[in-house]
């Protein structure tokens, strides 16, 4: 079992050095003649300890917590980005380059290199800004059979904000203060509210306790909430006033609330028997907080009528909007009909990995119940 990690570990690190080793390829080719030897070993050299980078910092991360390390790593995290769109930018350079050959037209590879490199720093830039600009979205819902003292209520929803080296204490007082604004009814969290790596979760849900909707905060486990300290991030967040529900239902003035934590959502089986010991209420409208918009089958048979989910920020990277998609369907995000069963998929309003968003924008939700 301990060889798996290694193996992924070895396998990722494999995956970031053959990128890092085409940008430096296509690099000296497009500006051969033009760069000198000296540039040329600095540039192999500094490409060669970027692709370590983020593997490093990751490794780190999830022993050592102080500012240092979290500098490093979002340091490592931010060059990952810019490595995603920069990998982007050398295939571009070299099928335009292509193209050019194939056609018989002249070809300028040092223009084509400034030009899309240039665009891949750009949009990098404006990745890690949009990533820091948390949109309200106003959502209204209908469900069958809700109590009519529900009805004009407000539930928040925030799911995926990473709390950990990038996303520290400021932004979760951020976080606190915009749904402190919006006076929600409830607050629902349908995981990775951690980022994994070590931290002081106290201090980071900490902010939490300033908010006091009318019917509690309610919190399920995500995927990132599981690595490593889970028990003291469950602990941290049920100090902060924010009710975990690990394979539990409430019932909040006739409205059922389950939460069952990633683990056991993502075993068909376990899913399923969990699910049957928490069967709603026939009549009753009823909300399950399950991180990943999966297992929707199991989720409808039961009777739910709502799921809030996470889990696949949208993708939050070009190309991987597309990838996710691939995975999750028209479930990667927002709010779609699985049969009888509603399902909202947030995008999140953290990122995991580069602090960067393109193609996707953070978010945290306010469900209007009609």
């Amino acid at each position: 079992m301990k060889a798996l990690p290694v193996l992924a570990i070895a396998f990722i690190e494999s995956i970031l050095f053959l990128g890092h080793w085409f940008i430096y390829r296509t690099l000296v080719v497009f500006f051969a003649g033009r760069l000198s030897l000296a540039a040329t070993l600095v540039l192999r050299d500094a490409l060669f300890l970027l692709a370590f980078t983020f593997v490093a910092a990751s490794l780190l991360g999830f022993r050592f917590a102080n500012p240092l390390v979290s500098l490093f790593y979002k340091i490592a995290a931010i060059w990952l980005g810019i490595f995603d769109f920069f990998l982007l930018a050398a295939c571009l350079c070299r099928l335009v380059d292509s193209a050019q050959y194939l056609t018989g037209l002249h070809r300028n590879r040092p223009a084509v290199a400034i030009l899309f490199f240039s665009l891949a720093l750009l949009v990098s830039i404006y990745g890690l800004l949009n990533a820091r600009w948390i949109r309200i979205r106003r959502v209204p819902i209908k469900l069958p059979n809700l109590p009519p003292s529900w009805r004009g209520r407000t539930a928040l929803l925030f799911s995926d904000l990473h709390l950990g080296h990038i996303n520290g204490v400021g932004f979760s007082r951020r976080i606190a203060s915009m749904a402190a604004r919006l006076n929600p009814d409830i607050i629902l969290i349908p995981g990775d509210l951690f980022d994994g790596p070590r931290c002081a979760p106290d201090r980071l849900a900490a902010p939490f306790k300033q908010l006091s909707p009318p019917f509690g905060m309610y919190f399920s486990a995500g995927n990132h909430d599981e690595f490593g300290g889970a028990a003291q991030y469950a602990t941290a967040i049920a100090r902060a006033g924010i009710r975990v529900l690990s394979n539990e239902k409430v019932t909040l003035d006739g409205l059922q609330i389950l939460g069952v934590p990633y683990h056991d959502s993502t075993h068909p089986n376990r899913m399923k028997a969990t699910l049957e010991a928490l069967r709603p209420a026939e009549g009753q409208a009823a909300i399950l907080l399950n991180h990943a918009p999966n297992r929707l089958a199991l989720v409808e048979q039961a009777g739910v009528s709502l799921q809030l989910s996470g889990h696949t920020h949208g993708g939050q990277l070009f190309p991987f909007t597309w990838f996710t998609r691939l995975v999750f369907g028209t479930f990667t995000y927002g709010l779609h009909n699985f049969g009888a069963l509603q399902v909202y998929t947030s995008s999140g309003a953290g990122t995991w990995g580069p602090p960067m968003r393109v193609g996707t924008n953070p978010e945290i939700v306010l469900l209007q119940f009609e």
